[in-house]
């Protein structure tokens, strides 16, 4: 007995008090019934957050830009329309994994829609463009509690076996938003006003409200427990961290939404935005370091290996993803002169593959815990279906430019939500807040930095070969929208730029092939075997612990 309850020591600190054994294994779940209208509510909310997300070129604020910008007269704003909300999701998402850690998921999820009303409500009504750039920032910050609040409240609704399931019906929604996105923009801005785009948010979020006041108890949520008086709560959310990350985040988004495009890589404010975002998350990470458990994002949790993989894998994939989410579309339009609505249903060979894999892989993962085979599977697969997209010319016909999203679709499904799923999986359910909204962050880093890297990329690639046509000015072609190519040049003319242009998107699907396969590294990290969810190791603990107490 006293072997066992050593080893039992070792692996968890000393109470003050025995364990209580009638907690023992016991966790309170709602019923079916229950689950279902209260995952049905919340992600109903997220797909519409989806169709407001700016990182997205496909979705429905995109299709109604135009209309924005002519009635406010506010061309020169339109930046600012996607930037504002960027901002502040960005820098808020760690901060929102420690709120969640030391206050009530439900309270705080309920504050975050009412967040994203308000700012959905002022961009509908707004009368000029500043009023409608402080409801996308108000929008933002209610989206990122949202998002947050999703992740804890699936944690702590579903049963562990059918976790798998939830999560990757959340990774569908993002898939299915960004078609449906510029389609249901199209009959608002159309059929009604542009207005519309953010009035429909009110209703789905009164929706979402009444079913979480109503419905949703969270009776086993392990809270740090709150400090007294005010120094003592702000303290307890890592300011001094909070401090230094927002600025860092802050110049690391406005760095990578100008360069290139308002401004050249090689411009002064650029180059400084970007070395005081690399000196700001340097003294971050010491902050954190110093900080301890105490931290926001606590050092410990990287300590255990499948964490640290799932962060890198979650990097490479999540920009895998947004860069052939917005490429694909472009090559569509300008190569094969499709619509920018035909463009979308033309994505949805890989839309519709990636929610086959994503739902396949939660059924699987949720009778078996290996998690490895799944990012293996997802680095091959998509690897392929990158490079096969990178032999893309105008020429290609619709059986192979089909087949090879199915091939690029379905790797993406495999591995998309595993990261989020291993790290909820593995990690103390006191850290679960701090660790999904990390994960989050880190795939939203990805493509933050990727999508520019990629314009970079196309944008040079471009110039570059335009050099050699003589009759057409590279600015022109750089500024004229995809289905806009046609009127440019006309006989071999055309041909050539289109030639050139199919040539400068292969070279971002090279740019996608060899990130697909950087995910190769946190995927060989991933420890092989069954894995041990940390609930189950919680409950053998406590089991334990009474076990020893008796005796």
């Amino acid at each position: 007995m006293s072997t066992a309850t050593s080893q039992n020591d070792e692996k968890r600190p000393l109470d003050d008090k025995l364990p209580d054994p009638d907690d023992v294994g016991t966790v309170e779940y709602p019923s079916n019934q229950k689950r279902i209208l209260i995952m049905s509510a919340v992600y109903l909310a997220m797909f519409f957050i989806i169709l407001a997300s700016p990182h997205l070129d496909q979705n429905i604020i995109a299709t109604a830009l135009p209309r924005i910008t002519d009635q406010f007269h506010s061309i020169n704003d339109v930046g600012w329309y996607g930037t504002s909300y960027l901002l502040v999701m960005a820098s808020m998402q760690l901060l929102m994994g420690k709120i969640y850690k030391h206050y009530p998921a439900k309270p705080v999820f309920l504050i975050g829609c009412v967040f994203f009303e308000i700012g959905s409500a002022i961009c509908g009504a707004a009368p000029n463009s500043n009023t409608f750039i402080g409801g996308r920032a108000i929008a933002g910050l209610g989206s990122t509690a949202m998002t947050g609040g999703v992740l804890v409240i699936l944690f702590y609704t579903i049963p562990l076996e059918q976790r798998p399931i939830y999560q990757g019906l959340f990774g569908c929604i993002f898939a299915v938003g960004s078609v449906v996105g510029p389609l249901l923009g199209g009959v608002f801005v159309d059929q009604l006003s542009w207005r519309w785009c953010f009035y429909i948010n009110l209703p789905v979020g009164a929706v979402s409200m009444l079913v979480t006041i109503f419905v949703l108890k969270i009776p086993d949520q392990k809270l740090d427990s709150p400090a007294k008086g005010w120094y003592g709560k702000v303290k307890q959310l890592d300011p001094i961290g909070n401090l230094v990350f927002l600025p860092a985040i802050i110049c690391l988004v406005l760095a990578l939404q100008w360069g290139g495009v308002d401004y050249s890589w090689k411009n002064v404010r650029i180059i400084v935005l970007i070395v005081l975002s690399v000196v700001l998350v340097a003294f971050f990470i010491g902050v954190q370091i110093w900080k301890g458990d105490a931290a926001t994002i606590p050092p410990r949790i990287f300590r255990n290996r499948n964490v640290f993989a799932s962060v890198v894998f979650g990097f490479f994939n999540g920009s895998v993803l947004q860069t052939a989410m917005y490429y694909l579309p472009l090559w569509f339009q300008s190569i094969k002169h499709a619509s920018a609505i035909h463009s979308g249903v033309m994505l949805l060979p890989m839309i519709l593959s990636t929610v086959v894999a994503m739902i396949a892989s939660g059924i699987v993962l949720s009778k078996m815990r290996y998690f490895a085979p799944f990012f293996w599977l997802s680095t091959i697969l998509t690897s392929i279906g990158a490079g096969l997209m990178a032999t893309f010319t105008p020429a290609t016909d619709h059986s192979r430019w089909i087949g090879y999203q199915v091939i690029f679709g379905f790797g993406i499904g495999l591995g998309a939500q595993q990261p989020l799923t291993l790290v909820q999986t593995i990690i103390a359910k006191a850290d679960v807040a701090q660790g999904s909204s990390f994960v989050m962050f880190i795939r939203f880093l990805g493509a933050a930095i990727f999508l520019p890297v990629g314009q970079t990329i196309f944008i040079n690639s471009l110039v570059t070969k335009l050099d050699n046509l003589p009759f057409i000015d590279p600015k022109m072609v750089v500024n004229t929208g995809a289905t806009e190519l046609v009127k440019l040049a006309s006989g071999g003319d055309l041909q050539k730029l289109i030639l050139d242009y199919n040539d400068s998107l292969v070279n971002v699907f090279y740019l996608i092939t060899a990130t697909s396969v950087a995910s190769l590294l946190g995927s060989c990290l991933i420890k092989w075997g069954k894995v041990q969810p940390q609930e189950e190791n919680e409950k053998a603990s406590k089991a334990a612990g009474v076990f020893a107490a008796e005796v």
